[in-house]
């Protein structure tokens, strides 16, 4: 298995809401509401700050999901950049579909009125290779504009970023901050069940044993 990455500096921040986040929960508000003066949850966040990366390891897989989404948007080109061939092949059949017409028209009319010289021929041939020209680069244009339908289609890389953060940060909560603060708070309840104490001690007794003058015994 891969070893989990490390928390990036730049998302310590995003780990220190998390951590507020779990602190300010139900479960573990109710736990330290026996603390008024704070030193367990202060305890308990410097424990968790301590051990960021360990915490972190729960989500890593949705961790790794953010850190590959922000990396392509970083290195994505700007809206708006590589936009010239686009306009250009938009551009290039009109003007070429323009320019054919009125060649053609030019050249035929040269041409029934019987004027001489290659003029007429020339405007013709001229035409028609715009034509072919225009007809090309329509359809350049037409898979031009379809794949910008395409693209209008995937949401923008803001947004991919902050959905991935947010199913990290959901993750980091449920997985590592939540279970090991639980853990913290509450490390062993069943401290709280003590046994009766050895006879070389001065702990009392159980009832049964102080009325049968016994020592008392695990």
């Amino acid at each position: 298995m891969a070893a989990a990455p490390r928390l990036a500096p730049e998302d310590r921040a995003d780990f220190e809401a998390v951590l507020t986040e779990a602190l300010r929960s139900a479960g573990l508000r109710d736990a330290l509401g026996t603390d008024p003066d704070g030193r367990a949850e202060a305890h308990l966040r410097a424990e968790a700050l301590a051990h960021a990366d360990t915490i972190a390891a729960a989500a890593r897989g949705p961790y790794r999901d953010y850190l590959a989404v922000r990396r392509a948007a970083r290195h994505r080109p700007p809206f708006g950049t590589g936009s010239l061939l686009p306009a250009l092949a938009v551009l290039t059949p009109l003007v070429s579909a323009v320019s054919a017409a009125l060649l053609l028209a030019l050249g035929g009319t040269l041409h029934a009125v019987g004027a001489p010289g290659p003029l007429p021929g020339s405007l013709l041939a001229s035409g028609w290779t715009l034509a072919l020209v225009a007809a090309l680069t329509g359809l350049v244009a037409a898979a031009a504009l379809l794949r910008t339908a395409l693209d209008s289609r995937v949401p923008p890389a803001a947004d991919q970023v902050e959905h991935a953060r947010l199913l990290w940060r959901r993750a980091l909560l449920d997985r590592g901050m939540l279970p090991h603060l639980r853990r913290h708070v509450h490390p062993h309840p069943e401290a709280a069940i003590r046994p009766c104490s050895p006879p070389d001690t001065l702990a009392p007794c159980p009832a049964r044993a102080r009325k049968d003058r016994t020592p008392c015994s695990d």
